[in-house]
Formats: structure tokens, sequence, C-alpha cells
């Protein structure tokens, strides 16, 4: 086939390479970081094709403005006179309207069902990473909240997912070995949960095992154009050449974008989660509190808790309001639980690719021939890397693809 090299290391990456690899073509993976700390690591590990509302869905105007005084809120964007900032933000605006959001339920339904069908096979060729299908409960306090999604269950509905809409005592039965405090809960029998850690590492010493090449610590640094391609990369002071290359360098996206002459409109926005022992095993269903907005996974022997969505430029800063606003979210679902704030050495954050209307980019590039992009998976990156992966091999192959992509489009903001 030939030689195709994919900037970054994450699921999309990672994904990417795989199903590329299983097409024959000779692949190797340039990552900036070493493998430890990308987004993908600290994901809830939740697939979710209930998650058809983009971000950038009618209402979050308002919310976010009421929480962006609020520390502890579950949606900040920080002010900023920085021009990327201000340009996602418009785009953002314009896109957060019940018209853009319908039209959007359709493409992400497909690529999440689509990925969640690959995962099964993924269980099969690189062993056990914790897939469970049991779904994942939407638990909701107040009657408001309760009433939006008993809404969005019955979209859920007419979109063909299996979900239910349960009472307090129903929600309870699915989880009957930790008392929960809830108003009612959906039930999206259709999504499933999984451990990205395991994930990840399987993945990774599959690829090394067939071949792929994974260059850790290497940045491209320099993007060599010509007649329309490109002809060959600097990375970590060396030249890459290929056939085809991939975009898939999560929250860093726009910078490598930058080099090669084109923008991505992509703010990273940064979540928090953590781990605490699970001593008596008794979660046993992945829950989303709806208010709080915080994910709960039961994982391994452990529970993760994840939440926030904090859209600042890629730093280094652990804002413990927003993670005490996880800690103390929990015990008002969950009075049985009572996590302790965690030391900031077992805090993980990670940068989620967010685009302004809430869709993946993903699709052959406009400007460079030969350039394959799939990034700006926002909250999702987990959720949909293998249908990603599986539908960029079939965009660099030219074949007909497993869904149609046109609403993802690369360059719809060009």
């Amino acid at each position: 086939m030939g030689k195709a090299i994919i900037i970054g290391a994450g699921i999309i990456g990672l994904s990417s390479a795989y199903y590329l690899q299983q097409a024959g073509w000779e692949v190797t993976i340039l990552e900036k970081g070493d493998l430890s700390d990308n987004c993908s690591f600290g994901n809830a590990g939740m697939i979710v094709p209930s998650h058809f509302v983009p971000l950038a869905a009618p209402g979050m105007l308002e919310k976010g403005i009421k929480w962006m005084f609020n520390s502890k809120s579950p949606f900040y964007v920080r002010p900023s006179l920085n021009m990327d900032l201000i340009g996602w933000g418009l785009k953002f605006m314009k896109s957060a309207n019940k018209q853009q959001a319908d039209q959007a339920a359709v493409p992400l339904r497909d690529i999440s069902l689509l990925s969640k069908d690959l995962y099964g096979d993924l269980t099969t060729a690189i062993g056990d990473f914790g897939l469970t299908n049991n779904g994942i409960l939407m638990l909701y306090k107040s009657e408001k909240v309760g009433e939006e999604e008993l809404h969005i269950a019955e979209q859920a509905r007419s979109l063909g997912l299996d979900v239910a809409s349960l009472s307090a005592a129903e929600t309870q039965q699915l989880q009957p070995d930790l008392k929960l405090n809830v108003l009612g809960g959906i039930h999206y029998r259709c999504d499933a949960h999984l451990n990205p850690n395991q994930l990840l590492l399987l993945l990774q010493q599959y690829l090394l095992k067939k071949g792929v090449k994974i260059i850790k610590n290497t940045e491209v640094t320099k993007i060599i154009q010509e007649k329309g391609n490109i002809s060959k990369l600097i990375a970590g002071g060396e030249e890459y050449v290929a056939d085809r290359y991939v975009l898939a360098s999560g929250s860093w996206s726009p910078e490598v974008a930058k080099r090669a002459g084109f923008k991505i409109p992509l703010m990273p926005g940064k979540g928090y989660s953590f781990m605490v022992n699970d001593a008596l095993k008794n979660m046993h269903i992945s829950a989303l509190l709806c208010e709080a907005k915080v994910s709960v996974t039961p994982m391994g022997g452990k529970i993760r808790f994840g939440g926030t969505m904090e859209i600042d430029g890629i730093n280094s800063r652990i804002n413990m309001n927003r993670v005490k606003g996880i800690v103390e979210s929990i015990p008002k679902y969950f009075p049985d639980l009572q996590p302790e704030i965690p030391a900031i050495k077992d805090i993980w954050y990670g940068f989620r690719p967010c685009s302004p209307d809430g869709l993946p980019y993903l699709g052959n590039s406009d400007v460079l021939k030969n350039l394959t992009v799939a990034t700006g998976h926002g909250m999702m990156g987990i959720s949909l890397g293998p249908a990603t992966g599986k539908l960029v091999s079939e965009l660099v192959n030219g074949q007909s693809l497993s869904m149609n992509i046109t609403p993802f489009s690369a360059n719809r903001y060009s």
C-alpha cells in the first residue's frame, strides 16, 4: 500500500494505525509526549451512542454565562483576549441552536454505534480491556433536569436507541448494593464502558507486535509542502517521508495545522479525573450525575470520577475548586460514597479537543491532497476511536465509507 505517518498517539491515532496496518500500510506514529498522559488515559471510558446532543447545544450559552461565576461549576470558559478563543467562541455561539443540534444527532448516533460494534471485534483482536455492555445510567435529582433528560430520552427512542426511563425505585434496582438519592434515572442500554488505560496499553502492544513504529517525545516542528502535497515532516530533528499523513493530535492539532498552512478552530477543554478503591465492589453500572455533570465508572476494582470542561489554553494549572466541585457532588447522589479530596499527585487532567460546533473533524484536507484530518472529538475520543480509525483507513484507501461523514468535514471552517 505504501507508507503512512500518523501525528499523535492518543486513541484516535492508535485506532487509525490499527486499521491502516490491517489494510497493508507501513505505519509510523509520531508522538510529542511519552504516551503516559494523553487525553485518552484519564477518560471516563464510556461508549456513548446516547451522546447525540453536541456540546454546542441550545441553552449552553445561558448555562455557560451562569457557570462562569461559580468556580466549582462543570463548564467554564476562562475570559481571555486570545484571538483563537474569541474566534472559537463566536463560532460556538452561532452553532448553539436547535437546528444545528438536530442536524448533528444522526451522524453522532451513527459514528457512536459503528464504534460500539467495532469494540467487540477489538476485544477479540487485542485482549480484554474491561468492555462491559450493561449501559449507562443518567441520574437526576431535580424535576427541571428530569424533564430535560426525559425529553432527550424521547429523542433517543425516535433515533432507534435502546433506552428506558426509570423511577427512583427502578433505578435503585440496577444499582442494588449502593444507596441512591435521586428522583429518577434514564438507562441508556445502548451504551457501554471500558478501562481506557488497559485499552491503550493493549493497543500499543498489539501495534508494536505488528511492526507499527511508535516514536515518542518527537514533536513535528516543520511540514514541507510541494505542489499541494506534504513532501516531508521534520520532527525531533529528523526527516520523515510517507505517501499519506494523518493529523490526529487532539488539542495540539491547531499548532500542527498552522505548520501545514491551514486553520482548525479547536480549543482545549480541560477535564479532571481521579480514582478511588471500590473495596466493596458494589458499583455495578456506570453513571452520569446530570446536574453535576460528573461521570462515575467502575474500573478494575476502582471507581473513576471525572468531570468539568474548562475552555482555556493548554496549561499545567490544577484548579482545586473544580476538583472539590466533583468530590462534593458525589455523596448528593450516592450517600454511601464519601471520597476525600485527592492529593494533587493523584489528580489526572487532560485536554479534550473541542470544536466550536461539537462535531469531530474527519475527512481529507482540501489544502493538502495527501493529508487526512481526524481530531476534535471533545469528550468522546474513547467512544469514537475505533469508528474514526476505520473511517480514516477507508479515506486513505479511497474506499466507500462505512457512514456519511459530510457533517464532520475537516474543511467546514476553511
